[in-house]
């Protein structure tokens, strides 16, 4: 019997696979419809009616208290860190699926909370317990697809990720632009009802969703994992092949367990561990050092104080979220086709940076000018695209691979919780820079980000090893040889083929008890 390595199938003959990896991701819409909503909803007159102050000077007629401005955007991101930081010990009892749709239910809380009140404390408190469930669907959802999905196409299914977040702020940004003028409490309460989406859509899809097969295994559900590969694979591999995956599998969680002390969070500092730990920081760190979270929160925002009026800054924010979405494409594309995760996250550092200074420059030597204006509306547009076809789209598939199945719900889980303390700085100070009641910087902070995505590619270049291609388990058998980042790419592995003796092996020992049996019933 011939066995061979897994082949690399198409998207199409994973079908079974795509489909069970785009509905846990749909996890991730929610942080789009949010982000849409709640940037949205800071210029628009019917929510500053009821939550701001009247003021002719701005466009709207109405003003934001800087510090509620903060706030319902610091206070999700505060949520969000809280909620990943234990995301590890969660997982550790209770899985991936238990943790998604504990998180639905909070969101539902969240929402209920923020269209029913009037008050600013309220709000705030819908903020932190709408965060506390958002870091938990980005954390949980990641780790799934990322531990689901077959090793050539991890990339694509875990990049699903920015597809539902462009999604959810297409769907956000066009209602918000829809809602935009109303002057009652509609025009935010519309918005925010949109959140409801993801978790009514995550609960009843889950019900058709097997828990993660690695997840299974490690904790000891034999069984139990190896029907929930059956049912991830379909019929996109032959018995022979999908025995070779279920095999190494196997093989490198038994490594695994047997070279771990103990499981819990100190473990991610020790040994091997310590280099995959601190990649996966750096890498999710790298989201916030683009200058993303400040981009898509106050992109709105930042256009109506370039000089846009509001109707103008909505339809140019339709705009970018769509450029966003055809940007996450391109980079699905490329990374299935084209390039490496390397290569994809040092292209995306120089273009983003190239564009912060095309915001930056023309306000420097033209400020208030039309040229300054439309750079702001191009550089803008071209940063979104960038963005999500390259470092957006790269962060999460890399991440979430770098480190080892039993610590990947600690290690991804705190990095979460890092980069959103990165977000959540962001989202606080920013106003600072670019409100005219402060530092009144405009697009000049265009150049702290500029610097900041250049610090991103000597990152990349230095220290992120190429992983496509490789299955999780020989990402841990390179990262367990200390293979240094340049021969990453090259370095054979001997799990698979270890696997492969092992299922020819058991192959050759069935048909020789075959051939036994047939000679001894002809004997008799």
């Amino acid at each position: 019997m011939s066995v061979s390595k897994p082949a690399e199938t198409s998207l199409w003959a994973n079908r079974k696979c795509l489909l069970i990896c785009a509905t846990v991701a749909i996890a991730n819409m929610q942080y789009g419809l949010d982000s849409a909503a709640i940037g949205a909803l800071q210029a628009m007159p019917g929510f500053l009616k009821v939550f701001g102050y009247p003021d002719t000077s701005q466009a709207g007629g109405y003003g934001i208290d800087g510090t509620f401005q903060r706030l319902i955007g610091s206070l999700l991101t505060l949520g969000a860190f809280l909620s990943s930081l234990v995301a590890g010990l969660f997982a550790h009892y209770f899985g991936r699926k238990v943790a998604l749709w504990s998180a639905c239910l909070l969101n539902a809380v969240a929402c209920i909370i923020q269209i029913s009140t009037t008050s600013k404390v309220a709000v705030y408190i819908g903020r932190l317990i709408l965060g506390l469930a958002n870091g938990f669907l980005v954390t949980f959802s990641n780790i799934y697809t990322a531990e689901a999905a077959p090793a050539h196409l991890r990339a694509v299914m875990v990049a699903l990720f920015s597809e539902w977040v462009n999604i959810g702020s297409i769907i956000g940004t066009t209602v918000t632009n829809r809602t935009k003028d109303f002057l009652d409490k509609s025009s935010y309460e519309i918005p925010l009802g949109t959140l409801f989406i993801v978790p009514t859509l995550l609960s009843i899809g889950l019900l058709f969703v097997p828990e993660s097969p690695r997840y299974l295994l490690y904790r000891g559900n034999t069984e139990e994992a190896r029907k929930a590969l059956e049912t991830l694979r379909g019929d996109s591999l032959p018995p022979d092949e999908l025995e070779v995956e279920w095999v190494e599998m196997v093989k490198g969680i038994e490594e695994e367990k047997r070279t771990a002390e103990t499981i819990g969070a100190l473990d991610m500092f020790k040994g091997t561990e310590l280099r995959r730990t601190l990649l996966c920081y750096g890498v999710i760190a790298t989201q916030t050092g683009a200058g993303s979270w400040f981009v898509i929160s106050y992109a709105t925002y930042f256009m109506i104080v370039a000089g846009l009026s509001v109707n103008e800054a909505f339809k140019f924010s339709v705009m970018n979220t769509v450029l966003g979405f055809i940007g996450v494409n391109v980079g699905m594309y490329l990374m299935r086709h084209v390039m490496g995760r390397r290569t994809i996250l040092m292209t995306g550092a120089i273009v983003q940076g190239a564009a912060m200074l095309g915001l930056a420059v023309p306000a420097t030597v033209a400020p208030g000018s039309y040229a300054a204006r439309n750079c702001v509306i191009a550089f803008t547009a071209l940063y979104l695209f960038s963005y999500n076809a390259f470092v957006g789209d790269a962060t999460y598939p890399t991440a979430t691979e770098l480190v080892s199945t039993r610590l990947r719900s600690w290690s991804v889980g705190s990095a979460i919780s890092i980069g959103y303390l990165l977000a959540w700085l962001t989202s606080y100070f920013s106003p600072y820079f670019i409100n005219p009641e402060n530092l009144n910087w405009g697009a000049q902070y265009g150049y702290i980000w500029a610097g900041s995505n250049f610090i991103c590619f000597i990152f990349f270049y230095l220290f992120v090893p190429e992983t496509k291609g490789r299955s999780l388990e020989e990402i841990d058998e390179l990262f367990n040889n200390r293979v240094s980042v340049r021969k990453f790419k090259t370095y054979q592995t001997n799990i698979i083929n270890e696997a492969l003796k092992d299922v020819k092996g058991r192959s050759e020992e069935m048909e020789k008890s075959t051939v036994s049996y047939a000679e001894h019933v002809d004997h008799v």
